[in-house]
């Protein structure tokens, strides 16, 4: 038996089950998946057959069945519930628990037999028309789970404001990346930038809420120091063109990478790390980048400031100015960087582990399927 197994002694099979995903949640995901079949749980993990193939939930000895939980809500979700049905009909399950609100309407739609457990990952951002279908989303969402895990503070108090019957913070650890596989050398030659040219990262999907059209405008204007920075950006997602024709229009050097596996790399090669967006629950990038030492900029936004704490410089969001200054300060101060490369390390030993989300999610569900006193 493993630790967390005898920390918290639940056992029985769950079903994960996860919408779209190409990064934060799908690798959460995956290292409950592999953390829960460690403890001795049975594990079947339902999401689209591209998930699978990404984090590799079947190799790692989960049973899987592909229920297709798009991005977006639409008439297909008729067929996902009836998928996700299916898919948990006969089996013996001790609890079923979903990540993300798309993946937790469908499952609450789905109706399952056992517990429903809900880690919310992200909080709606939509206006108009679409937010108030979102919040109903929401709310049906909160009012069906038998217990509400959020990623950060404000999740837990939205949730808690929709009528969730037990909602508390959940542990989320970023799984530990592996050592990188080429030298900062190799990796900066990739991008043609010579040693004293400052290479400026962002890792994430391609999408309004990361707001990189404030880290284009601000790279515009950085063009003007010697030398002059190359900033990269690592992922893919629906803002891809507006962003490369916004750069190409205001010739900030900025290049974008698509979808990346070598973020380990990447950081090796890089001097700064930035995040701008308007919203972030614990921003993986935000602790590969702190792990890795590498100086940190971002937004101070959901759960961010408590999760960099000190570590990093925290700015407004969708304040170009901000970010601008805050770049010009950090390159030109050497003693600055080297101090925030320090704090990063330290501040991400304060995190939860994977051992300890393991942990957290089996009190989790020895929570919700404990027979009352005197129903034994």
């Amino acid at each position: 038996m493993t630790d967390a197994a005898q920390a918290a002694p639940w056992q029985g099979t769950v079903a994960l089950v996860l919408g779209s995903s190409t990064g934060g949640v799908g690798q959460h995901v995956s290292s409950l998946a592999r953390g829960l079949l460690a403890a001795g749980c049975g594990v079947l993990v339902c999401g689209p057959a591209a998930t699978d193939e990404l984090f590799g939930f079947s190799a790692a000895g989960a049973g899987f069945a592909p229920v297709e939980i798009s991005a977006n809500p639409g008439p297909q979700d008729s067929g996902a519930i009836r998928a996700l049905r299916r898919a948990l009909t006969g089996r013996e399950l001790g609890v079923v628990h979903a990540h993300g609100l798309r993946a937790a309407f469908v499952a609450a739609l789905a109706r399952p037999t056992a517990p429903l457990v809900v880690t919310w990952h992200n909080v709606v951002l939509a206006r108009g028309l679409r937010g108030s279908a979102s919040a109903l989303v929401e709310r049906i969402v909160a009012r069906s789970a038998a217990l509400t895990l959020g990623a950060s503070e404000d999740l837990v108090a939205r949730a808690e404001s929709l009528g969730a019957r037990n909602a508390r913070l959940g542990a989320v650890a970023a799984p530990v990346g592996g050592a990188p596989k080429r030298s900062r050398t190799a990796v900066r030659a990739e991008f043609r930038v010579a040693p004293d040219v400052p290479l400026i990262l962002s890792v994430g999907r391609l999408h309004p809420q990361k707001r990189y059209d404030v880290l284009v405008e601000a790279a515009a204007r950085w063009r003007e120091l010697d030398p002059a920075p190359l900033t990269v950006v690592a992922g893919s997602g629906p803002s891809y063109m507006m962003l490369a024709q916004r750069a190409s229009e205001l010739h900030a050097r900025v290049q974008l990478l698509g979808h990346r596996t070598d973020v380990p790399d990447l950081l090796a090669g890089a001097d700064l790390a930035v995040v701008t967006s308007d919203w972030e629950a614990r921003q993986l990038f935000a602790q590969e980048a702190l792990r890795a030492g590498v100086p940190l900029i971002t937004t101070a936004v959901g759960g961010l400031p408590g999760l960099v704490g000190d570590a990093a410089v925290l700015i407004p969001p969708g304040d170009v100015d901000a970010l601008d200054r805050a770049v010009r300060e950090m390159i030109a101060d050497p003693a600055r960087r080297a101090d925030y490369a320090a704090r990063g390390p330290r501040q991400a030993a304060r995190w939860p582990t994977e051992q300890d989300t393991i942990v957290d999610v089996l009190r989790a569900y020895a929570s919700v399927t404990q027979v009352p006193a005197g129903q034994g």
